[in-house]
């Protein structure tokens, strides 16, 4: 039940109305008012209903339930928008399965996190809490993850901003539907708004079409306009080419922390490995071989390392008819059919990015 409000009518004509509805006379100018929360409340009823609920009876139930009506609209609006935009909810287990060796979870911990859920500290020391921010890095290095993983520890709504939500309506209607988004969205409270691969719809104007600039030019305006709610909600964005943000996006004022997400170091493999470990049918395992030829994967590496694992063991099952235990030679054997994301180039060019766009 998505239908727009017809237009309002004039001041008089809501006061006639509203009087012959309901029996209950207001001046003009407070009609017109109350008129659009009518409108809102009849949506209201019809939704809990499950069919139209007529005017009249919204109406009457609005007006006899005044105080509290709006409030109640807000909150159910919010969960239909929550629906219609996809919101997920995160278990807390996600933000563990992080190493807390990992630089990238530490300065979440401490930028994000913390000033989240410490908010009276936060207030008495002048720390404002973050509204945007943006990851960088590598394919595969679990930005996505790490953004699931702060709606998880927040215990916020996730909500994936996708490319098909913004072009739904053709490439000419880009700037427009992300609009009608973002302002959805402000409306939220307690929800991580996450996008990825930003460079899309954030890249540099130097060179781009007239699409893609004023794609750009609605974002610079968006960020603002998200920033100045006063409700829970936090914008993570995460790019893989951060070189091809524009500029104005880099600047401060835009995004509150802009957060390197590189590697995995060896205790970083060691949690990532051990939850997954958890997860297959496993016999004798050498973990520390296993971490040994996993250097240079990231998370989505390991995650691609073990799916290849997981298919053998449940196929050597099907033919063999007998339990099948994972071991470290099955891990040995499969190695070979996976390779590190991460080569000297690409470690080297994270770490220039790291001296040149790091903010936190």
């Amino acid at each position: 039940m998505n239908a727009k409000k017809p237009p309002t009518p004039t001041p008089e004509t809501c006061a006639r109305t509203i009087l012959e509805m309901s029996g209950a006379a207001f001046e003009p100018e407070i009609a017109v008012g109350l008129w659009s929360k009518i409108l809102d409340h009849k949506w209201l009823l019809s939704e809990k209903v499950g069919r139209d609920m007529g005017l009249r009876t919204a109406c009457i139930d609005f007006l006899e339930n005044m105080e509290q009506a709006p409030d109640e609209y807000r909150t159910y609006k919010r969960k239909d928008v929550l629906k219609e935009m996809g919101a997920q909810s995160v278990s807390r287990e996600t933000w563990d399965t992080i190493a807390d060796s990992q630089p990238p979870k530490r300065l979440v911990q401490r930028r994000i996190i913390l000033p989240l859920t410490e908010t009276n500290l936060a207030q008495k020391h002048g720390v404002v809490s973050p509204k945007a921010i943006l990851f960088f890095g590598p394919p595969g290095t679990g930005k996505t993850h790490f953004a699931k993983a702060i709606a998880g520890v927040l215990a916020w709504w996730f909500i994936e901003i996708e490319p098909s939500m913004l072009m739904a309506e053709g490439v000419e209607k880009v700037g427009a539907n992300l609009r009608g988004i973002m302002r959805q969205a402000r409306n939220l409270n307690d929800a991580v708004l996450f996008i990825d691969e930003f460079e899309e719809i954030a890249g540099s104007r130097d060179k781009a079409d007239r699409i893609d600039k004023s794609i750009t030019n609605e974002f610079l305006k968006q960020i603002p306009l998200l920033k100045s709610q006063e409700n829970n909600l936090l914008l993570v964005c995460a790019t893989n080419y951060i070189r091809q943000l524009d500029t104005a996006m880099l600047r401060p004022g835009r995004f509150d922390c802009i957060i390197p997400v590189g590697g995995l170091d060896t205790k970083g493999r060691t949690t990532i490995l051990k939850y997954y470990l958890s997860k297959l049918n496993t016999g004798q395992i050498d973990l520390a071989r296993l971490i040994e030829m996993t250097s240079g994967f990231t998370p989505a590496d390991i995650q691609y390392f073990i799916d290849q694992v997981a298919h053998f063991a449940f196929e050597q099952e099907l033919k063999e008819k007998e339990d099948y235990l994972v071991t470290t030679d099955t891990f040995i054997q499969m190695r070979e059919k996976v390779n590190p994301s991460l080569g000297n180039d690409e470690i080297e060019a994270f770490e220039k990015d790291c001296d040149n766009y790091s903010r936190v």
